[in-house]
């Protein structure tokens, strides 16, 4: 009789612990770890599939906190750019998810951009009630990694008061308590909100405190975008320290970073200020992804207040709130985004007429359009109708190799997993949705000798299972889920660059999540043996 479905052996083990690494051979059976030995301790006539990991690493899955998968798997279900990273679990809901369908909030998909072309996912979404029902909508249809989520904070404000700014009344605040509360009962990991956009711009501190209380009552975590990275990121991360000792949850830092070279400064007291907190007996920790550059809206540059009310647009075509825009940008530095023309550079058009933009900085487009660069940035989203993926070119990387080397870090992507088969045709991308777990591990574990292997892979695994506490994922030990990697130490690397960037990673070799082999010998074996992933 067979007592293992695969017997992985002669693989160097890192366990998701940060302990070395040991010899030893990995069993799985059915969706879970069944043993762990030293190497030729275990019998390969006792497996019905032996495989040799001999100079290659076996590790636990990556869990990626801040992913943006929810259209992309709605898509496509194989996750190739995260599964060929070796990511094996897809934390979703940065300020945003496609339920519940509640309240204000009656078309959550409408507008979104991976959505355009999706209608019937647009249709099915209105009838999504509760937190839980997307997320096994996904399921059911079929997906290769795992999947869990925090319920985002912009869905929750627009259930309770729409695209309006201003403090919620005391009506509008008990109902998002009450769905709040509901999406924990449901699965999830806590709220999620991203301070710079609207809505959860227009939410004050003490409305982020009241939801925060009703996610601690449930043991759950609050993770946000700060209000700012730039010339207020001591005040962000302050607030965010503040909502942890108010509320009495755990805080995670989505991305940390310091926006614009004048900021560049601030990064070391970013870091004392985090581990003051933590001597305060306040859990703060953060999570970053391996690059200078960050990527989201061309609409971001813009002040908040000019998306009220779901009005953007038409404010860009008033001639005085247009005229109140171009003065409050008149010094891009002090914008959200921190960033000069030179800088930024719009990736993500649609209209054929735009295309020639792309890879050109925005101070290069405004110049061929013979017009000043805010113009420009305007002109462009009202002809677009849309956000327009933006890369901004505005971080150190000194700073990236001192966040790397922090105990309390994670690693995360921000970024959603596809097919350079079909994603090309939507335009470029940020290279971090490719390339953020080996380029850790090849460009700061083996190039530079930044972190050792075994710390770089505990930030990727058990440091976030811990962070969610989910359980039984995140370490390679006997009883946990068979969520498994193998790669080749000395070639794993990133090959995304933000001029090529729909370029899987290498080095890469088999991952299994839940005891089913989804990549074997970097190839996609289209298995989607994903589940859903809760704390509970």
């Amino acid at each position: 009789m067979l007592n293992y479905e695969t017997l992985i052996q002669n693989g160097k083990v890192i366990d998701g612990a940060g302990n070395p690494w040991i010899y030893a051979d990995v069993a799985l059976q059915g969706d879970r770890i069944a043993a762990i030995a030293p190497s030729g301790q275990l019998e390969p006539a006792n497996a019905h599939t032996v495989v040799d990991a001999a100079g290659h690493v076996v590790c636990p899955g990556f869990i990626d906190i801040q992913s943006h998968s929810i259209l992309p798997l709605l898509r496509d279900g194989r996750c190739l750019s995260k599964i060929t990273q070796g990511v094996t679990t897809e934390i979703m809901g940065e300020a945003w998810t496609p339920a519940p369908c509640a309240g204000l909030n009656n078309s959550p998909m409408e507008n979104e951009f991976f959505a355009v072309d999706m209608p019937e996912w647009i249709e099915r979404a209105r009838g999504w009630s509760r937190f839980r029902h997307w997320l096994e909508a996904m399921t059911e249809q079929g997906v290769s990694p795992n999947v869990g989520s925090f319920l985002g904070g912009g869905t929750l404000r627009k259930v309770g008061k729409g695209m309006e700014m201003g403090a919620a009344t005391a009506d509008q605040l008990a109902l998002m308590q009450r769905v709040m509360a509901e999406a924990m009962a449901d699965g999830a990991f806590g709220v999620s909100y991203a301070l710079i956009y609207p809505p959860d711009a227009y939410v004050d501190t003490d409305e982020l405190v009241a939801i925060c209380q009703v996610v601690q009552q449930y043991n759950g975590v609050y993770i946000t975008h700060v209000r700012s990275e730039a010339e207020r990121l001591h005040q962000g991360i302050g607030e965010a320290i503040e909502i942890g000792r108010r509320a009495g949850c755990p805080v995670e830092i989505y991305h940390l970073k310091a926006s614009g070279e004048g900021n560049w400064w601030k990064m070391p007291e970013i870091i004392e200020m985090i581990e003051q907190a933590r001597d305060a007996g306040i859990d703060v920790t953060a999570d970053m992804y391996p690059y200078t550059a960050s990527g989201t809206g061309l609409t971001a540059m813009f002040p908040t207040w000019a998306a009220a009310d779901g009005k953007f647009f038409e404010n860009l075509q008033n001639p005085e709130t247009r005229q109140r825009i171009r003065r409050e940008m008149q010094n891009p530095a002090a914008t959200l985004m921190a960033a000069r023309p030179e800088q930024v550079m719009p990736i993500g058009f649609r209209l054929p007429a735009h295309q020639p933009y792309v890879g050109k900085r925005l101070a290069e487009i405004a110049a061929a359009r013979g017009q000043e660069w805010i113009d420009a940035a305007i002109e462009l989203l009202l002809a677009e109708r849309q956000s327009i993926s933006t890369i901004y070119f505005k971080m150190s990387e000194e700073n990236v190799r001192l966040q790397l080397q922090q105990p309390w870090i994670k690693i995360s992507t921000d970024a959603g997993g596809v097919d350079p088969a079909w994603a090309k045709a939507l335009g470029p991308v940020h290279p971090r949705g490719y390339g953020t777990y080996p380029r850790v591990l090849g460009k700061y574990v083996r190039e530079e000798r930044l972190i050792p292997l075994e710390d770089a892979i505990r930030k990727m695994t058990s440091a976030v299972a811990e962070r969610l506490s989910l359980r039984n994922r995140g370490l390679l030990h006997e009883g946990y889920f068979a969520d498994v990697v193998i790669f080749d130490p000395t070639t794993v690397s990133d090959r995304a660059t933000f001029a090529e960037p729909h370029q899987l990673s290498q080095g890469v070799r088999d991952v299994w999540v839940n005891g089913d082999r989804v990549l074997q010998n970097g190839q996609h074996t289209g298995a989607l043996p994903g589940v859903v992933v809760s704390p509970h």
